[in-house]
């Protein structure tokens, strides 16, 4: 794919550089001023270009501009399945050429074969699937935490969020009918959607236990046929067969509307599932390791059903392990992932299924940064919660009140605790310990005889 805006570079066509410019802003949580805009772009485009791209955006409803003359801005606009536009704006010419030959009625296209030598030739961390231009932009927008905390820190903080995009997302890309307001009542409180099927709520319930052992296990999962498989069972239970789920499929199947004829063999099937697994594995960069999935799973077919929801909750391992935003398909229209998906089927042309992955991706890390903004979130406790609650527990067992406590917080926070956060830490083990009673003792390895010990020690 071309670098777009470069000097020098390919000639772009005018798709290509609205999709850059829709790219740009979907990327910033606010709306964004025109000399902004042009900051952010770099120098090597024209004010009068950008205004003309803009102005194309705004009236195909991809952006949306709010004030006037000084004080106009403009904001990235999910698309939604009402639009009527053929393909979405944020493909590139490349990938629509893709998309307009798998488009073609089903007699004008071969049949095809999976194809060895394409899945044979991908050399990890010398092969991208994703550039390298664009893998700086999705790091620098994805990274959530530090270097320093746990795997899975992010996801545990926006958990209820990322289970209700995610869910909704991958869901509605099957044809499932719920909304999103119908998710969250159903995540959240259990509430079934009138007029809804159960198979649709098994859908979403089946999402939500696959998210959660992905977070929950963040620190000790590695890619794997295993772990593979065990995220299809979690999706796929009670929505086929119980010898069929996180099982190789021992028929053959046919993909709607493409050409494509996957493996048949069983015993082939696992072969290539395990080759999949051990390649993504090497793979050191989480974004392409994470596309890498999201194509190869849906590629191979390797069970009966629910393939591409396991190739999408595939894709969230290496990014919930590396504290980045997680990928929750929004803003993806059903007709535009399956167009990419078809491309990658019958031309294993990649290109339309990653431009959908990098917009939809810079999308969520935008709504993400308001979501966490909205909650408030500590993320002092967060990043040193195994810690504070050592130190708690350490208080409590030993006895410690009065000045002998606080010297105690003080001693174990400079030994544990960056400079810069060491202040904080100490409030918060002392918010803790001040609102410290049984219904707090989940975890810390103390009884409640104990706690009171300590608390009538502290009251004397």
């Amino acid at each position: 794919m071309a670098v777009l805006g470069e000097k020098g570079g390919p000639r772009m066509t005018l798709r290509d550089n609205k999709m850059l410019i829709l790219r740009r802003l979907g990327v910033e949580p606010e709306p964004v001023s025109l000399p902004d805009l042009m900051l952010l772009l770099g120098d090597t485009f024209k004010e009068r270009s950008v205004r003309r791209w803009l102005s194309l955006l705004v009236k195909e409803g991809a952006i949306k501009k709010t004030g006037h003359k000084r004080g106009t801005k403009y904001m990235a606009l999910g698309r939604s399945e009402e639009v009527k536009d053929d393909v979405s704006s944020w493909f590139s010419s490349a990938s629509l050429e893709a998309i307009k030959m798998v488009k073609r009625p089903l007699f004008e296209r071969l049949p095809i074969a999976y194809a060895d030598t394409w899945f044979d030739n991908y050399q990890p961390n010398s092969t991208y699937y994703v550039q390298e231009r664009l893998r700086k932009q999705l790091h620098a927008a994805g990274q959530r935490s530090s270097d320093h905390d746990p795997a899975g820190t992010y996801a545990h903080q926006i958990f209820n969020r990322l289970i209700i995009d995610l869910s909704y997302n991958s869901s509605r890309l099957e044809g499932n009918t719920y909304s999103l307001l119908d998710t969250e009542r159903l995540l959240l409180q259990g509430h079934t959607a009138a007029g809804k099927l159960d198979e649709e709520k098994a859908m979403i319930l089946n999402h939500k236990e696959a998210i959660r052992y992905l977070v929950d296990n963040a620190s000790k999962i590695a890619v794997s046929r295993n772990v593979i498989c065990t995220l299809h069972y979690l999706l796929s239970d009670g929505l086929v067969e119980p010898s069929e789920a996180g099982k190789v499929r021992k028929q053959g199947v046919r993909i709607g509307g493409s050409t494509y004829l996957p493996f048949e063999d069983p015993k082939r099937l696992e072969q290539q599932l395990e080759k999949i697994a051990n390649k993504a594995a090497l793979i050191d960069d989480p974004y392409e390791q994470s596309i890498f999935l999201l194509i190869h799973i849906s590629y191979l077919q390797a069970f009966s059903d629910v393939n591409k929801r396991t190739a999408r909750l595939s894709a969230n391992i290496s990014l919930i392990k590396s504290n980045l935003v997680p990928l929750a398909f929004s803003d993806v229209r059903v007709d535009d992932y399956m167009s990419a998906m078809i491309a990658v089927y019958e031309l294993q042309d990649v290109r339309p299924l990653t431009d959908l992955y990098v917009y939809s991706y810079l999308r969520t890390c935008a709504a993400y940064n308001s979501t966490i903004k909205a909650m408030g979130f500590d993320e002092i406790r967060v990043r040193y919660r195994k810690e504070r609650r050592d130190v708690v527990r350490d208080v409590i067992l030993q006895g410690f009140v009065n000045a002998d406590l606080l010297q105690h917080i003080e001693l174990r926070a400079s030994e544990v605790i960056p400079d810069a956060n060491h202040k904080a830490f100490v409030e918060d083990v002392m918010e803790d310990l001040e609102q410290m009673d049984e219904s707090r003792l989940a975890g810390l390895g103390i009884t409640p005889m104990q706690l009171n010990e300590w608390l009538s020690r502290r009251e004397t």
